[in-house]
């Protein structure tokens, strides 16, 4: 596969402006940035973070990356990387969960670009024989999209009734290795689910079954394969996939689950084979490596990592019961009041992230927080993405004549508005 002619300078984070909530915001007199883009409210961002850390994370950060003729970085941190008290680090690597489904999406698509696999055909024509039922006919578009009907195997994993969940984790995740097709056989045993393609489930076991799909087609380990194509050919020299090994090697966030009891304390969670999730759900990198990965893949051809006609497709995004939120083929499109937005979210035990760019490739928004089982953690997250793509809300009228104040503007559709929590936060 040729390099990639990367978008963006390296030398990008070392020039950039960096925020955090103990330094004071720049004001900003524009509305739009250099390159025409909503200026971020970064004083936003920080009252989303700081909801985030209220609701129980030790820490979370922003990192806000414009691309173009004026490039600039805003890191914006609060609270801590570990319980011990060291302050959050965004430049550090951690756990990106579902964030990897968008990795294995693109090792499909070079393959379909290949011929190696056609998306409109039976998945179960490009696994080993026996890991799907001849009579089920679902296509790996189907699967991609999460329509095939095909049940979560995580469902097996973590709802066991009456047991807490860092007794689960304890029990069946952090040092069990599973192997890709034992977790597709827990997924087959419930049957199909529905008549694929009828509506949409999210289910981690189809991006299992992705990767499966590619050791098959290219005889080569997942890890192989991520690292000749895309981890190696980018320089993310932050990224690995090393299910099931334990460890996070370099400086790391540390991750904490939260206990269903809350009045019981954090579980650092960072040391976990990850093999539950495989391809789903395995990859570690860095807010810096999720920026240069988004920005190459919404580039199509430019960016080396797929074509402009594979890109067309995996942003094709098709409604999903959240409002405001699509899904494609590995890709999540949030609609925010500035315009769409297309990434992933993910959450695995200890950290959750969300990882965006608009479609130009112009901003990308990675924000993260290093706790999970935890809702309101994950909605202040989410409540980081509108004032960072899209800037501040023009502010309310003052008051004249006694007569209660009314806001100055009407918003566009969905300002103002919390984001839904997707379905990723369950893991």
């Amino acid at each position: 596969m040729a390099k990639t002619r990367l978008l963006r300078p390296l030398a990008v984070a070392a020039a950039a402006a960096v925020l955090t909530a103990t330094g004071a915001a720049h004001a900003v007199a524009a509305d739009q940035d250099g390159n025409g883009a909503p200026v971020p409210d970064t004083a936003g961002v920080l009252a989303a973070l700081r909801t985030t850390t209220a609701a129980g994370a030790p820490g979370a950060f922003a990192v806000i990356t414009d691309h173009g003729d004026d490039e600039n970085l805003r890191s914006l941190t609060v609270g801590k990387a570990d319980l011990d008290g060291t302050p959050m680090n965004s430049s550090w690597r951690f756990r990106v969960g579902s964030n990897s489904k968008m990795f294995a999406a693109v090792l499909v698509m070079q393959l379909a670009e290949q011929g190696r696999i056609d998306l409109d055909r039976p998945l179960r024509e490009y696994l080993p024989a026996g890991t799907l039922p001849d009579s089920w006919t679902m296509t790996g578009r189907q699967v991609m999209e999460h329509r095939a009907g095909i049940y979560d195997h995580t469902n097996d994993l973590l709802e066991q009734a009456g047991e807490e969940t860092t007794a689960a984790f304890e029990a069946r995740i952090r040092t069990k290795v599973y192997s890709p097709t034992d977790l597709v056989a827990m997924s087959v045993r419930h049957g199909q689910q529905y008549t694929p393609g009828s509506r949409y489930s999210y289910s981690n076991t189809d991006f299992v079954l992705m990767g499966l799909a590619v050791e098959h087609l290219t005889g080569r380990p997942y890890a192989d394969v991520l690292n000749e194509r895309i981890i190696e050919p980018l320089g993310l020299t932050r990224t690995s996939f090393v299910v099931p090994d334990q460890r996070i090697e370099g400086p790391h966030v540390t991750g904490y689950l939260t206990n269903d009891d809350r009045s019981k304390p954090l579980l650092d969670s960072t040391e976990q084979t990850a093999s539950w999730l495989w391809a789903a759900g395995g990859v570690i990198s860095s807010a810096e490596d999720l920026d240069r990965f988004l920005t190459a893949l919404v580039a199509g051809s430019a960016g080396g990592l797929v074509s402009d006609a594979s890109l067309q497709q995996m942003t094709a995004a098709l409604p999903t019961p959240s409002a405001k939120i699509s899904y494609g083929l590995g890709l999540r499109r949030i609609s925010l009041s500035c315009g769409d937005v297309y990434g992933h979210g993910g959450i695995v035990q200890g950290f959750q992230t969300q990882s965006f760019t608009t479609r130009d490739g112009h901003r990308t928004v990675v924000v993260f927080a290093n706790a999970s089982n935890n809702g309101s953690v994950t909605q202040g997250l989410m409540g980081a993405l509108e004032p960072a793509f899209c800037g501040a809300k023009p502010a309310a009228a003052k008051p004249s004549n006694g007569v209660s104040p009314r806001t100055a503007f009407t918003p566009a559709a969905g300002q103002g508005e919390e984001l839904p929590v997707v379905e990723d936060t369950r893991i």
